[in-house]
């Protein structure tokens, strides 16, 4: 059953776009040592904060991908542009 990773963080304004490109290499990185990240979705809600969320074809696929989490030192780039941390996993039961 697909799951998603909902990150929830807040970046300051002058490093959007420098987030944006660490992510991109992060998200490649990851893709490419383990599949079955199927989506990701960067989302600035109205009060500056940012949703990122990580939709992953099964929990098996995305545990494994984030207890390798330290072998990516573009997860530490991407993340240090960040504070405020919030992440939550859930399983999707309805997809419309």
């Amino acid at each position: 059953m697909e799951v998603i990773r909902i990150h929830q963080y807040t970046v300051d304004p002058a490093a959007v776009e420098e987030l944006i490109g660490r992510r991109a290499t992060l998200i490649d990185a990851i893709r490419a040592a383990h599949p079955g990240l199927a989506e990701t979705r960067l989302i600035r809600k109205h009060d500056g904060t940012f949703v990122d969320t990580w939709r992953w074809d099964s929990a098996a696929q995305m545990q494994a991908a984030f207890a390798a989490i330290r072998e990516f030192p573009q997860a530490a780039a991407a993340m240090s542009l960040t504070s405020d941390n919030v992440a939550e996993d859930g399983e999707i039961i309805d997809q419309r």
